[in-house]
This record gives C-alpha cells, sequence and structure tokens, in this order.
C-alpha cells in the first residue's frame, strides 16, 4: 500500500543521492594569491600527452582590476597569452609531455598590487555510472536522475565560486568607495575650518579702530 510507495521513493532518493555524492570532478587546484605591483608570478604543473587542463582566473582587487596572464608548453611556446584581463577562461589538451608553465603578471601596474584567484582544473570528468561510455542500452530511471543531479550540482558548485568572488570584488570596492569618502570628508572639514578662521579674521580687521599715533601733539 502507501507504505511500499513510501519506502521505494525514499531508497530511490537515497540512490540517486549517493550516485550524486560518489561522482567526483576532475582534479585541479583552487588558490587565491596576491600579487605585488611590478611582480610576476608563475605556477608549474607536470602533465601527461593527451590530457585536458582548463584555466579559470578572475582579478578579485587590486587597481583596474586587471592583470596580465600566458601560458607555456613545456617546449616554452606560448600557447596563451592575454593582457590586461579582468577574468578569462583557458581550456586546452595537452601536445606535448613534461612541465607547463602558467604565469600572472602585474609588472605593468606601478602602485598597486591584486589579488588572484584561479582555478586549475586537469583531466576529463571520470564517469558517473560504471562502463557508461561502452552502454549500448537505454539509461534507466534511477540513472537519468542520477547524472541529472549530479550537472545540477556541478553547476551550483561553479556558481557558488562565482558568486563568492563577486562578493569579495564588491567588498573591496566598497570599502576602497567608503576609505575615499571618508578622506573626503577630512578634507572637507580642514577646509571649512580654515575658510571660517580667515573669515572671522577679515571681518575682525574690518572692524578694528586705528589708534592715533603717539607722535601728535594736542593744542
Amino acid at each position: 500500500g502507501g507504505m511500499r510507495v513510501g519506502m521505494r521513493v525514499g531508497m530511490l532518493a537515497l540512490a540517486v543521492l549517493l550516485c550524486a555524492l560518489r561522482a567526483g570532478r576532475a582534479g585541479g587546484t583552487e588558490l587565491t594569491f596576491e600579487l605585488p605591483d611590478s611582480d610576476k608570478q608563475c605556477f608549474h604543473q607536470e602533465l601527461e600527452r593527451g590530457l585536458k587542463f582548463t584555466l579559470d582566473y578572475q582579478v578579485i582587487t587590486g587597481g583596474h582590476y586587471d592583470v596580465d596572464c600566458y601560458v607555456e608548453d613545456p617546449n616554452g611556446r606560448t600557447i596563451y597569452k592575454e593582457t590586461k584581463k579582468q577574468y578569462d577562461s583557458f581550456p586546452h589538451r595537452t601536445e606535448v609531455k613534461g612541465v607547463y608553465t602558467f604565469c600572472f603578471s602585474n609588472e605593468f601596474s606601478t602602485f598597486s598590487h591584486k589579488t588572484i584567484y584561479f582555478d586549475f582544473q586537469v583531466g576529463d570528468e571520470p564517469p558517473i555510472l560504471p562502463d557508461m561510455s561502452n552502454r549500448v542500452t537505454a539509461l534507466t530511471q534511477m540513472e537519468s536522475a542520477c547524472i541529472t543531479i549530479h550537472e545540477a550540482l556541478n553547476t551550483v558548485i561553479d556558481s557558488q565560486t562565482h558568486y563568492r568572488l563577486r562578493e569579495a570584488q564588491d567588498r573591496s570596492r566598497a570599502e576602497d568607495l567608503n576609505g575615499r569618502v571618508s578622506y573626503w570628508s577630512v578634507g572637507e572639514t580642514l577646509i571649512l575650518f580654515v575658510v571660517s578662521i580667515g573669515q572671522v579674521m577679515l571681518l575682525k580687521s574690518f572692524f578694528t579702530e586705528k589708534r592715533p599715533g603717539s607722535g601728535s601733539t594736542s593744542t
């Protein structure tokens, strides 16, 4: 009856949840670091031939929120180069085995340091279900639901990362704006104080009576 249907639904939901949690994403590294002005920071990763990687980066704080970025293969050939980018994504499949280098440069800036976030994902995403690439039969309802939930979870993770970076960027801009407003208010206060003293001194000089000179004689 109703209890048996409820148990089947509960078991189905539990199986789908376990399947979605078991499914992994491609391996990689996320890092947020500070890049001083007139400086460059490079990272190195050894990769096999034919391996896919994706580099996503974004400037969180500093200056005009821009940075130079380039990627070199093990032979020193530049396979990606962009200047003064706020954010970008670079997918690539390796053609040679060896150490790949990706660098972020702030050498064009002489006074503002930057905070950079990057996500370096390596490898293709593993299949959610076993033998999914060689599968010839149709997916069951549970398997289809598992794939749908897995894709939705990946979308949620990417959205959370995006909004977290946007929140950090907006907070930095708000703090910078607050600092500028505070300095402007202090400056206006000092100017008003100086002008007020000047006006008082000027008015006082208008109403000050000049005393007769000490050398004058009365008749």
